[in-house]
């Protein structure tokens, strides 16, 4: 009977214990559902806000030439140096020309043969028309004497061949004279296209310039452009007066992107410092060569960088008026819209919401949340009224890095929440109580 007695009595002391552990587990939920969350917020406020693309690219001469030789051989001369300045008209380098003087010499000589070959049959001509005049005359002259029966049929007949005779031979002459003739002038056209290519052995600036880039050495051989090649670059010839900066911008972004859009460009060499530019150009078609669902597609855009905006950093005995040098890193930021004296607020205090908690607000009572199922996502910000969270809805416009355009559901001077991120996002709900506290605090150690 006492074994009976103790093991109750130890069942019934396990049981409260139990029960007071779940009592105990229940208060502290409670209480720690009581405690009010942690929030930062700032103000809506009118400012002026500015839409921007941000691209990345490399800086480039506007104007940058390839030199390419017309003729086939051997650098035997280069006059210049990468990173130096060259006059148009001033020599370059120079191809070995010793087959280029020979095939001239041959085509001079030829065109001399055809010369004297010329002048040969011009002197024919006139022999061959002298004996056609002659023939012509005694034609002439004896048609009478035969019409006067002086001479017989065959001498008449004679003197007619003889006439028919040496008309032919002074058109066959004229003839010969015309070959020759054409023979001089493929000849001389020959020789022409001779001197051009040994002329071509010397290459020469097209433009004034500095030497931007040079891909050959004295002692190399070099292919001449065609028609089926553009033949070995030889080297560039750029105005580094005038940069852009060359960037891809993706097919999301192309369309905001206009014609002398404002630009401010970010160059690696000169950190901390901003110059400034302007939209030159914009590609119709994408960069890409393949077509690839996974690809990225991009679109090709030109920046040009204004001058004004970096007179400082060129020295004022220097021949290149740029501190910037092809190929170097740089960052645009596009600036596709402006917009002046709008009501804003933080990015990061826009939300999406799209579960039955936080569903599409009413108009008429923004307390009450409605939960709209496969709705389109809906744009909220939470605002804080007397330590409690008020969830509203709100259509946006534009935005920069850090704000962003309220068209309409916010008024100036609404208390939005800001942070922390994850509660802003995920966690806080419509009326929950909240605590104003500094951003920084939000942070310290400790803190979730």
């Amino acid at each position: 009977m006492s074994k009976i007695t103790k093991s109750t009595r130890n069942w019934i002391i396990g049981i409260a214990v139990f029960a007071v552990a779940i009592v105990v587990a229940l208060v502290f939920a409670k209480q720690r559902n009581q405690q009010d969350i942690e929030v930062s917020t700032e103000k809506a406020a009118y400012r002026s806000i500015i839409e921007t693309v941000a691209a990345n690219g490399k800086i480039q001469p506007a104007l940058e030439v390839k030199i390419s030789p017309y003729i086939s051989g051997e650098v035997v001369d280069l006059y210049v140096r990468e990173g130096n300045f060259v006059k148009k008209g001033q020599l370059l380098a120079k191809i070995d020309a010793t087959i280029y003087l020979s095939s001239y010499e041959q085509v001079e000589a030829s065109v001399n043969s055809a010369k004297a070959n010329m002048a040969n049959t011009r002197a024919r001509v006139a022999q061959a028309e002298a004996q056609f005049v002659k023939a012509q005359l005694d034609r002439d002259r004896n048609e009478k004497l035969y019409n006067q029966k002086v001479i017989s049929d065959s001498d008449w007949d004679g003197i007619k061949a003889s006439y028919k005779v040496s008309s032919a031979e002074f058109e066959a002459s004229k003839e010969s004279l015309k070959a020759t003739q054409f023979q001089v002038q493929n000849s001389e056209a020959a020789l022409k296209e001779a001197r051009e290519n040994l002329n071509r052995t010397s290459i020469y600036a097209p433009a004034d310039g500095t030497i931007s880039k040079l891909n050959v050495e004295v002692g190399e051989r070099v292919t001449g452009a065609s028609q089926f090649s553009s033949g070995t670059e030889i080297m560039r010839i750029a105005n580094l007066d005038n940069m852009e900066v060359k960037v891809e911008v993706s097919e999301n972004d192309i369309p905001r992107v206009k014609l002398n859009d404002t630009c401010l460009i970010e160059v690696d060499a000169y950190m901390n410092r901003k110059f400034k530019g302007y939209v030159t150009e914009i590609a119709t078609s994408a960069n890409n060569a393949t077509v690839s669902v996974d690809q990225v597609t991009n679109f090709e855009v030109k920046v040009m960088l204004l001058k004004n905006s970096y007179s400082d950093l060129v020295k004022a005995d220097s021949a290149i008026k740029s501190p910037f040098r092809p190929g170097m890193s740089a960052t645009v930021d596009i600036q596709t819209k402006i917009v002046n004296n709008v009501l804003t607020v933080p990015i990061q205090a826009v939300t999406t919401r799209d579960d039955t908690t936080s569903g599409k607000i009413s108009r008429k009572k923004s307390e009450d949340v409605i939960a709209t199922p496969n709705a389109p996502l809906q744009e909220y910000v939470f605002v804080a009224e007397n330590q409690t969270s008020k969830i509203k809805a709100v259509k946006t416009g534009i935005q920069d890095n850090t704000y962003i355009q309220i068209l309409e559901g916010v008024n100036e001077n609404d208390e939005v929440i800001t942070g922390p991120y994850r509660v802003v996002s995920k966690t806080l709900k419509n009326n929950d109580k909240i605590k104003v506290v500094d951003k920084s605090k939000l942070f310290e150690t400790g803190k979730k």
